[in-house]
Parts: structure tokens; C-alpha cells; sequence
């Protein structure tokens, strides 16, 4: 039956990344069936994300080559597999449901699909992402919000990230496209996020973003911490992408802003700190937290709630006196990162139980 060959896909792609979830309203059998063709689904589910080459896969499956290739491009090029091109060569893999699938409808989001993400990330997606505990992607500070006394690793430095990327690639926001063309868009700049290496190389070769140098990421980078966003680079020392994000409009940021603990559920070496003497209670800072990590005390000083804190360094910046400033967290409560793309997705499936 048609409706088990999309149960089928969900299920395979549950088993990816953060996961792709079965709800109680079937939503993300709607996103499949918008997304995918019976064929398509069936072509998706003899593939694994070990990417091979069209005459492998048509052989493996008894297929015309000719025509596997076609279906697999095609496929490739509506962002439902992963393509890597190298020289002469061309490979496809399946791909996760996120980081992959979501993101590469960039070029084709419209109202339709937008509306049943919204709904997708309420009625289940929000829980997938909060289940990896902070291993899908990481907070590292707004760069104004680094004192000189602070060292800050190059690892959490955006800068430092982005002159040692092989081939960067602007792309605009999916998050943030999804959630304007459903209506509640925050209004901040689109076109932030930066996709590195071969995965760089597919955006670019699907239309979905712009070569950029350093130099010019970095000042994109700045300008949209300016306007209140939180960098956040994949988990792995060796990320193969950095967003800009908010609050409101993010995925990941709306999904563990839900939780009553989000410190809890990022890698962050860092946290904000109120110089109670010097705050005149004026909450600016109340208002550009985007895990409403901050409480006024009655007419006293800002607190910082350290259970939501993710340490992103926007309220450093957002206040007008210089009260609030960023620490480092002690040794026992830093978290070391995936060395690699593969430690980083071995660290997900445990945190999710599937190791």
C-alpha cells in the first residue's frame, strides 16, 4: 500500500540525525507526501547515507543505469538526497529529515510546506531536537560580548571557524523563510547562514546560496549579531555549517526554549553574570534574551536564570551600562565536542537511545 511506503521512509528517517518522529495527527506523513513520490520514496529507502555512484546503485537494485542516474539527480536537485561531486565523479546518499531534507527546500518553500513545519515543530519535531541534548549544534558568543580578559578558543570563535572553512557558502535562513511565509517571522536578516566544505558545494550547485570569502562572512556574522542573533556552528570541532539564530523563528532554539532547562540542552562554555551594583534595572536585557534567561527583581538588579542560560553573549551586548558580563564555565561542567561529522551523529543516536 502507498500509505506503508511513506510509513516506511519515516521510520528510515527517524533513524538520522535528531530524528523524524511519528506524531498522533500524522503530519509528517503529509510533509513526505508533499515532498516525495511513491518511486522516490522507494529509491530513498535502498539508499544509505554512504554515498555511491548511479551504475553502483543501478546495479545493486537490477536497474537501468540511465535511468537511475536521471531519477537520482533529479532527486538530488529538489533536495531530497545528498549529491557529492568530486572531479569527474558523481555520488548520491541519503540524507537525514534535519540537517538535509528541511533545509535544502529552501529554493521550494512555500505557504503550504511552511504551514505544516509550524505544525510538524509543535507536534513533535520540537521533542526530537531537544532529545540530542545539545549534540546537533552548539552556542558559541556574540563576539562584542568577549571581554579582553576572556580567551575565548578558536573553536568558539566564529571568526576563527570561518578562516579555517574550506569553501563557504551563504544561504538564507529556512527557519526564518518558513516562518514568514506562515506569518510570524521575527523580521531578521535572512540570508545568515553559512554551509561549509561539500555540503557548501551542494548548496552552491543546487542555487541555494553564494560563494563568500572570510572576510566577507565575518562581517555577515557581525551584522547579524548586531540585530540580536545567536551563532551557532554544528557541534563537531570541524563544523560543517554556522547559523544565526533567534528565539522565535529557529528550530533548535525555539525547541529547547521550551524546556525549563536549557542550559541543560547546549554545548556552551560559557554564562552571563549580573554586576548587581552597577545594573540601573532598565531590561534591556529581559528583552533580547532568547531563552528568557532573565528576570528583574522587583525594582532591584537583573538576574540571570542559570538553568536557561546558553551563554550567546546578546544581553552583554544589549546593555547600556556594561552590568552584564560573560564567564567560563568551570572545568566539570565544560562538555567536549565530536572531533568529526561521525562522532557528532554516533553522539546523537545515543543521546537518543538508538546506540
Amino acid at each position: 500500500m502507498t500509505s506503508d511506503i511513506y510509513r516506511r521512509l519515516q521510520e528510515r528517517l527517524d533513524g538520522y540525525s535528531v530524528g523524524f518522529p511519528a506524531t498522533e495527527s500524522g503530519v509528517e506523513i503529509e510533509i513526505l507526501k508533499r515532498l516525495f513520490t511513491p518511486g522516490e520514496a522507494e529509491l530513498f529507502l535502498s539508499l544509505s547515507p554512504a554515498v555511491e555512484t548511479p551504475e553502483a546503485i543501478a546495479a545493486r537494485l537490477g536497474r537501468d543505469a540511465g535511468e537511475t542516474a536521471a531519477q537520482l539527480e533529479d532527486m538530488a536537485s529538489r533536495g531530497l538526497l545528498f549529491r557529492l561531486r568530486k572531479n569527474d565523479t558523481v555520488k548520491y546518499g541519503a540524507t537525514a529529515f534535519i540537517h538535509g531534507i528541511f533545509e535544502f527546500q529552501l529554493p521550494r518553500m512555500d505557504a503550504g510546506l511552511a504551514e505544516l513545519m509550524m505544525r510538524y515543530f509543535d507536534e513533535g519535531l520540537d521533542r526530537a531536537l531537544i532529545s540530542v541534548k545539545g549534540a546537533f549544534i552548539r552556542t558559541i558568543p556574540v563576539s562584542q560580548s568577549v571581554s579582553p580578559e576572556l580567551r575565548v578558543a578558536s573553536l568558539d570563535d566564529a571568526a576563527a571557524i570561518l578562516r579555517g572553512a574550506d569553501t563557504i557558502v551563504v544561504t538564507d535562513c529556512v527557519c526564518r523563510k518558513a516562518k514568514d511565509m506562515a506569518g510570524g517571522s521575527c523580521g531578521a536578516p535572512m540570508e545568515v547562514c553559512f554551509m561549509f566544505g561539500s555540503m557548501g558545494q551542494f548548496y552552491l550547485d543546487n542555487g541555494m546560496g553564494r560563494l563568500v570569502g572570510a572576510d566577507e562572512a565575518i562581517d555577515i556574522v557581525a551584522r547579524a549579531q548586531a540585530a540580536g542573533l545567536v551563532t551557532q556552528p554544528s557541534t563537531s570541532q570541524n563544523p560543517n555549517g554556522m547559523c544565526n539564530c533567534c528565539g522565535d523563528c529557529c528550530g533548535v532554539l525555539a525547541s529547547i526554549k521550551k524546556d525549563p532547562r536549557p542550559a541543560d540542552l547546549v554545548f556552551s562554555n560559557h554564562y552571563s553574570e549580573v554586576d548587581a551594583e552597577s545594573c540601573i534595572a532598565c531590561g534591556d536585557c529581559v528583552d533580547s534574551c532568547p531563552m528568557e534567561a532573565i528576570v528583574m527583581s522587583g525594582e532591584g538588579p537583573a538576574v540571570i536564570r542559570e538553568e536557561r542560560c546558553i551563554g550567546c553573549g546578546v544581553c552583554v551586548t544589549r546593555c547600556p551600562v556594561g552590568a552584564i558580563a560573560l564567564r567560563e564555565k568551570p572545568a566539570e561542567k565544560r562538555r567536549e565536542m565530536p572531533k568529526n561529522a561521525l562522532e557528532q551523529m554516533t553522539l546523537m543516536l545515543k543521546e537518543r537511545g538508538r546506540l
